[in-house]
């Protein structure tokens, strides 16, 4: 096998089981902000017994992720020596400031998070939450604006000293306000906060499915869906505002998202279907210039096709397209489960629809399926670039690493992420069953707070 197709399966390995979790630890630390906020408001012990526990939960997807992220430097240096030479002083820049603004913040006040309960004030330990989860969407912010200069590069010339080139910063506000950084950067903490909020409303919905620790469950639950509701809606705005920016900076990979081989006026877009590659069509259901509208606002403009661009710079229009459409219609799954959910609460029946509580168990995967997606067709629909327009592929490969020694380490990869997948599932599931700290009944715990208790 072609060592470059080995190289980027490898870093699609390394990089999908990395972003598992900073979705999950991102989102879930706004719902901690939230939920600890509740307590020091209210003063309802139940908010903090919901602080504590979902702490646990974030320490352990904070730690899995650190450690999966370390890989990718080794990757880099690894397998891809001509692109980490090219972007090495834009990419230098952009992830030392992570370390200063990120790294600091979240290790700063981590140890305060996790242990700090009985050691320093409940409004420091508020404030100790507050900074570790700006932190974590610190460390998002940075590792988005690096990426979205690969997807649109700004700021920078190029400098040829013999056979090597690289990237030369020229304004450093260009290279981070890069045309697609900010619509980028939305997008993906928007998935963040679904992911983190999916997860407790997961949890909470075992918890009242199995009735345990009902009080605890809905409290918990009604944040996550609060968290949820409000990022599904935003999710479908900044969709827009991406997909708007893609067809200016990217068109060859918008044509390759919404399947669009010819250019025709108005412009159908597909809601699905198969990619015949040989006929270069697409078989299934459209809506006659609805992309035309959602792009220029009218139905009057034809959104370029991908017969406008040479073939060679086509990526993988089948892939593409599969994974912006499943993208797609996994949002619309959020959104109906989020609906689903608010009926049930509305009519107070959370507590015994079964059926909502069991799509809302497995919910958790929704996002996390949807963020997979995202990526999968950002970085294919860039093909053949690594940097766009500037540095394709097979140019950024190390010369003298061969097919072997990838594959090799990817079989090693794969085998050392099936064991941390295992324990992390395992871990998960310890604490999820083990429940809140309290051991106690929900009625119990009630009594013992109420005035009069025995505290």
């Amino acid at each position: 096998m072609d060592v470059v197709i080995l190289s980027r399966i490898q870093f699609a390995m390394n990089i999908s089981f990395h972003f598992l979790f900073p979705p999950l630890s991102i989102g879930l630390g706004l719902c901690l902000i939230i939920m600890e906020g509740a307590y020091l408001w209210t003063k309802n012990p139940v908010y903090e017994r919901i602080t504590r526990f979902w702490v646990k939960i974030f320490a352990l997807i904070f730690a899995v992720g650190v450690a999966t992220g370390l890989v990718m430097v080794f990757a880099f240096g690894n397998n891809w020596a001509t692109f980490s030479r090219f972007v090495g002083d834009v990419f230098g820049s952009i992830l030392g400031a992570e370390g200063v603004f990120a790294f600091f913040l979240e290790s700063g006040f981590l140890a305060i998070l996790l242990f700090g309960w009985h050691k320093v004030s409940p409004k420091m330990h508020f404030f100790s939450t507050v900074i570790v989860t700006l932190g974590a969407h610190f460390s998002g912010l940075w590792i988005v604006f690096a990426n979205s200069w690969m997807q649109t590069p700004a700021g920078f010339h190029i400098e040829v000293e013999g056979a090597v080139r690289h990237a030369t910063i020229t304004n450093f506000w260009d290279v981070l306000l890069n045309p697609s950084s900010l619509d980028r950067l939305c997008h993906v903490i928007l998935g963040c906060w679904l992911a983190g909020s999916f997860l407790v409303m997961s949890v909470s919905a075992y918890y009242i499915l199995k009735k345990r620790h009902i009080d605890f469950a809905l409290k918990s639950f009604k944040i996550g869906l609060w968290v949820a509701t409000v990022a599904v809606l935003l999710q479908l705005v900044s969709g827009d505002f991406t997909a708007r920016g893609v067809a200016k900076n990217q068109p060859i990979k918008l044509a390759a998202f919404e399947g669009v081989f010819k250019t025709t006026t108005p412009t159908a877009m597909w809601l699905g279907g198969y990619v015949d590659t040989k006929t270069k069509t697409v078989k299934g259901g459209k809506i006659p210039g609805l992309l035309s509208f959602l792009v220029y606002r009218n139905f009057n403009t034809a959104v370029p096709g991908l017969d406008n661009f040479p073939q060679d710079l086509w990526p993988n229009v089948s892939v593409v397209f599969q994974a912006y459409h499943w993208m797609i219609t996994l949002w619309g799954v959020m959104l109906l489960t989020v609906l689903a959910a608010w009926i049930a609460v509305w009519r107070k029946k959370l507590d015994i629809s079964k059926w909502t509580l069991r799509l809302l168990t497995v919910g958790v995967l929704f996002p996390e399926f949807a963020n997979q997606l995202g990526w999968y067709s950002a970085e294919m629909g860039r093909q053949p670039w690594i940097v766009y327009g500037v540095l394709k592929t097979v140019e950024g490969i190390s010369k003298s690493i061969s097919a072997g020694q990838v594959l090799s380490s990817l079989i090693m990869f794969g085998a050392i992420y099936l064991l941390v997948f295992i324990l992390f599932i395992y871990l998960m599931n310890r604490k999820i069953q083990h429940g809140p700290t309290e051991e106690i009944s929900d009625d119990a715990y009630r009594n013992a707070y109420a005035p009069g208790g025995n505290q």
